[in-house]
């Protein structure tokens, strides 16, 4: 099967033909149909400092998928053959104290695909048949490939109180632009969004914003101010990791107010805490990958019920023989989420030309 490997340490990707993987007890073998990239794709293939720490190459990438159920291993019947799935990419111990106490996210166990074992940038891969999601038979594959993506901002939206509320999101990269939909959905009062990149603030005013504010062109805590009547946010969902964002987000953050921070840094930071949460009484929330399995029926919910539609969200289909042009647009930061097809003929929009 063609797969993207990261080879050797250092920057780059390659594609191989690798063997078919055999599925395991307790494993399901997936035919991938749809695969989209996500940021921590682009640390690997750059092979940057947290890449450094976390990867072990050579390592099948990909996390994001969706696909067919076309084997078992032993032990399993669910779910059938046949059944389109999406997959939750970390795969936990399902015995330690967190993942009996509901807080499998966070098991010191977790084993994440592409990064710790072979990934979904495949044609095929094996998963732990409680990691498939069953989808609807007729949702979108692109659609489905990006739910566990999704997650991750339905996690950050739905941890602090919403409703009724003023919410700042600061960062538009996909995420970011789905957590605006996610607030949005949950009954936030009004949403404000700031990035320096205009196509991803373009992405959030349709994806719901009030307003949008290019960080790189005003002080986005007087525009926020002006905004709010000079009160301030009663949420901030924190996106980018950097650290001028995190600081303004917190500056603007009402006293009392819920700060949820999803955004890594990628190196220590440092700011006022004296001001921006201990003499406010801000609380901060620590947000990683996705509630097990509680945010995935939250993303159902919402998908189902209309309240969020992510078909926007996907701006670039692409062939799986084209990662490197993916990744490339990717990166720039000038797109959505971007959709590789092993199959072309299974792409459910016009696959990108350069």
């Amino acid at each position: 099967m063609r797969a993207i490997v990261k080879p050797a340490p250092g920057p780059g990707l390659e594609m191989i033909d690798a063997p078919v993987p055999d599925p395991r007890a307790g494993d399901v073998l997936l035919e991938v149909k749809a695969t989209s990239i996500c940021g921590t794709d682009l640390h690997i293939r750059n092979w940057d400092p947290w890449a450094q720490v976390h990867v072990r190459a050579p390592l099948i990438v990909g996390h994001e998928m969706c696909g067919v159920v076309v084997g078992h291993g032993d032990g399993v019947t669910d779910p059938p053959l046949g059944t389109l799935v999406s997959v939750e990419s970390h795969v936990v111990c399902g015995t330690c104290a967190w993942c009996r106490t509901g807080k499998g996210h966070l098991c010191p166990e977790t084993r994440i695909l592409g990064v710790h074992r072979d990934g979904v940038f495949a044609e095929y891969v094996t998963v732990p048949a409680v990691n498939a999601w069953p989808d609807p038979p007729d949702m979108p594959l692109s659609v489905a490939s990006l739910q566990e993506n999704f997650g991750n901002a339905v996690h950050t939206v739905s941890v602090p109180d919403v409703d009724g509320r003023k919410v700042l999101v600061t960062g538009c990269g996909p995420v970011g632009v789905m957590a605006v939909a996610a607030a949005r959905a949950l009954g936030a009062r009004s949403v404000y969004a700031t990035d320096v990149v205009p196509f991803r603030l373009a992405m959030a005013s349709t994806m719901g914003a009030d307003a949008t504010f290019d960080a790189s062109r005003v002080d986005v805590a007087e525009a926020v101010l002006a905004a709010t009547d000079g009160e301030g946010v009663d949420v901030l969902l924190e996106m980018s990791g950097a650290p001028a964002a995190i600081d303004e987000g917190l500056r603007v953050l009402k006293p009392g107010g819920e700060a949820a921070l999803l955004g890594l840094t990628s190196q220590p930071i440092s700011f006022d805490i004296d001001d921006r949460v201990i003499f406010k009484g801000a609380t901060i929330h620590g947000i990683v990958g996705r509630r097990l399995w509680d945010t995935w029926y939250r993303m159902r919910a919402l998908l189902r019920s209309g309240k969020v539609d992510l078909e926007p969200m996907v701006t670039h289909r692409l062939r799986l023989d084209d990662f490197a042009l993916a990744f490339d647009l990717m990166e720039s930061g000038a797109t959505g989420k971007v959709v590789m097809f092993p199959d072309p003929a299974d792409a459910d929009g016009p696959l990108y030309r350069p």
